[in-house]
């Protein structure tokens, strides 16, 4: 059934890990009829939690969409994880998404995750309400959920459900505060109306007051109205909340259990009648041709537009999720890919249920689909008409901060893993990888280890290679302290010609980075064309430092005299005769290994201040400042060096219980300390004789 934008809502669930986000997009497709069973996560046989990785983990990785058709309604559920590493395909969905449900638990109120939520929320302006989860649980309180609630954003919060406790406070129905009726989950999970409990009427009256005052004010004409006494129709409450809910003053309670089915359907009313649709939602910015900024108007009736928002690459083939942003698209239908300037004609579309595919032939502004087998495709892509081409701004992807090694198991498959890994990027684009020459490994960078675990499972399911994960080497530098004067001799006597080269060098710490050669030979002991092979040797011998084979930089070579045979001589020679110069001379220069320094800014609440900096001080870090920033947070610059960096991210986590976030960039190279030094230098020695 084709819907228009009027009755679309495109929702994405947000919140923890663990607080029931796929249950109840599961509780909502079978209530609706979506789907003939309750899959529940345990048994993995969810619509949301499909992948093999998601069934065995019993967690949420990726990002799935649930059509939800209700009440003449079509709400597009958008399902993302809530563990910190699969940040990415939150992102995603916040970019198409024109209204945000923030699940907390009964158990555990307003947690981490819930206040990330938040946060994402906020910095896009999104509407968004609040679902408590798991109310029939033991051991859940929703009392103390809601006050953290109410405690954290004050009146903004408005109740619409009134939960119903039995003799050991567990919630056996609720109250809708709006209609004033109250009902409870029958043997079948249906819906059954009771009548409001006698203990209950107080705090239904007060409840639905203190709705009335917030409808109040979110206009003139229903202040006045309230001020004289007159009760509001239902339309006019729902009028006034669906206004407080745009702009964002009011933010709507349900709660209920996605097991037994109890506030499901209140949850699906509540998200019809009060959230945007995708004519009301926040305008992306676009740029033009021009390269101008603008508000992206969502509108039916004009050209087609669609954004490609996330990017399944499978056995099966791969699926371009796209949301129509204007016009409609069918397949078959010629557009331009903004970001390549390239003529693409779309393939067969799509609305996916999870990993089910139900082919359209059209999909509606607003709408959320797939489209099939476009391989030149990638997420973040915008399509459009040729007339009007534009390009959507980019999903804000988190930065790469967790680093590992990845080799395959067996020799050989280093091809099967750059292959594998180019895949999975497609889908993942919050992880990249380079082939470091210097360090000889392949470092996979992105948001934490429960990613890369994940990582290193598919590369084994999908592409049949074993991969183990290590810490990454740290590219140290080697330079001298000393200057120190050495002669290279090369004589070589083989029957006819013999080789000959002789030099004296003088090496002195330089100033700049790059090798500086110079020659001061007086009176021809070393012919000039004889140079560049002492400067090409002197090139390749600064790879591999005395120390530990680390690259010499900030090293002035000088070549001030020698001698030469005239027969015997030759390029060859001289090049072997300054590489023995320099192996006997650097020993002598008071070599030191040099280590990277990166330049850290932590992000962090104020009650992890001290925690932070006691952390920071055992890594070797120096603390530069202090700065708040404009959400509350303390920012703490330091510069520390990168070999104290490789766990971070997960210590960090740990420390702030996943509040704290950071970004760290390489600067510089300074001296290491000796202790540092010698642990390098035991490193560098075994790997030269793992490599042997």
């Amino acid at each position: 059934m084709s819907y228009s934008a009027q009755n679309i809502r495109n929702v994405c669930l947000l919140g923890h890990g663990g607080n029931g986000k796929t249950s109840l997009a599961e509780s909502m497709l079978y209530l609706t009829g979506g789907t003939d069973r309750l899959g529940k996560v345990a048994d993995g046989n969810t619509v949301c939690d499909y992948d093999p990785e998601e069934t065995k983990r019993q967690i949420s990785i990726s990002l799935s969409v649930a059509p939800v058709e209700y009440n003449g309604c079509k709400i597009n559920v958008l399902d993302t994880p809530g563990y910190f590493d699969f940040v990415g395909e939150v992102m995603e969905a916040l970019q198409v998404a024109d209204s945000a449900v923030i699940v907390c638990s009964a158990k555990a109120g307003m947690s981490v995750g819930a206040e990330k939520a938040w946060k994402y929320c906020e910095q896009r302006k999104l509407p968004r309400l609040l679902y408590i989860s798991k109310t029939d649980e033991d051991n859940s309180d929703y009392n103390a959920a809601f006050a953290t609630l109410r405690e954290r954003f004050g009146k903004n919060i408005a109740p619409l459900v009134a939960p119903i406790w039995d003799g050991d406070k567990k919630v056996i129905g609720i109250i809708d505060v709006l209609q004033k009726r109250a009902f409870e989950v029958g043997p079948k999970g249906e819906r059954v109306e009771i009548d409001v409990p006698e203990d209950k009427l107080p705090v239904l009256d007060e409840l639905y007051d203190a709705l009335k005052e917030s409808v109040a004010e979110t206009s003139e004409e229903f202040m006045d109205k309230y001020f004289s006494g007159e009760d509001f129709t239902y339309a006019e409450m729902i009028q006034g909340l669906r206004q407080g809910v745009k702009d964002l003053s009011l933010f709507p309670v349900v709660c209920g259990s996605a097991v037994s089915g109890l506030g499901t359907r209140m949850l699906l009313d509540t998200i019809v009648e009060l959230l945007p649709n995708p004519l009301e939602g926040r305008p992306l910015m676009a740029e033009n041709a021009d390269g101008e900024l603008s508000e992206f108007v969502a509108a039916p009736g004009a050209l087609p537009c669609a954004y490609v928002f996330k990017t399944v690459s499978d056995q099966y083939g791969k699926y371009s999720y796209l949301k129509v942003l204007s016009g409609s698209i069918k397949p078959d239908m010629s557009v331009i890919n903004s970001r390549t300037g390239a003529a693409e004609k779309l393939g067969r579309l799509y609305v996916m249920k999870g990993k089910k595919t139900e082919e359209v032939k059209e999909l509606q502004c607003g709408d959320i689909g797939a489209v099939a087998k476009m391989d030149k495709l990638k997420t973040g892509d915008t399509l459009c008409e040729p007339r009007k081409v534009v390009k959507i701004e980019p999903i804000p992807f988190p930065e790469p901060c967790y680093s590992v090694a990845i080799a395959p198991k067996a020799k050989g498959q280093e091809d099967k893993i750059a292959a594998g890994l180019t895949r999975l990027n497609e889908e993942d684009p919050t992880f990249v990888w380079v082939n470091n020459a210097e360090t000889r490994q392949m470092v996979v960078s992105g948001t934490g280890d429960m990613q890369m675990d994940v990582i290193v499972s598919r590369l084994k399911s999908r592409f049949g290679v074993d991969a183990e994960l290590s810490e990454p080497r740290v590219a140290y530098r080697e330079k001298i302290r000393k200057k120190v004067e050495v002669q290279g001799r090369h004589k070589k006597q083989t029957g006819g010609h013999g080789q000959f080269g002789d030099v004296w060098m003088r090496f002195e710490p330089g100033d700049t980075e790059e090798l500086q050669f110079c020659e001061e030979v007086v009176g021809g002991a070393v012919p000039k064309n004889y140079f560049p092979a002492v400067e090409k040797g002197m090139r390749e011998a600064v790879q591999h430092g005395v120390l530990a084979g680390y690259p010499v930089v900030y090293l002035k070579a000088t070549l001030y005299d020698g001698s030469y045979h005239p027969v015997d001589s030759s390029e060859m020679a001289f090049k072997t005769a300054v590489q023995l110069a320099y192996k006997a001379g650097m020993p002598q220069a008071s070599p030191v290994l040099l280590e990277p320094i990166g330049e850290l800014k932590v992000t962090i609440p104020d009650s992890y201040m001290g925690d932070i900096i006691g952390d920071l001080n055992k890594r070797r870090g120096r603390v530069m400042g202090m700065n708040p920033d404009h959400e509350g947070n303390q920012v703490v610059e330091a510069e520390v060096p990168m070999a104290e960096m490789s766990r971070y991210a997960i210590d960090l986590r740990s420390m702030t219980q996943g509040r704290g976030s950071f970004t760290f960039h390489f600067v510089r190279y300074e001296e290491a300390t000796p202790a540092a030094q010698e642990k390098a230098i035991a490193a560098a020695k075994a790997m030269q004789d793992e490599d042997n």
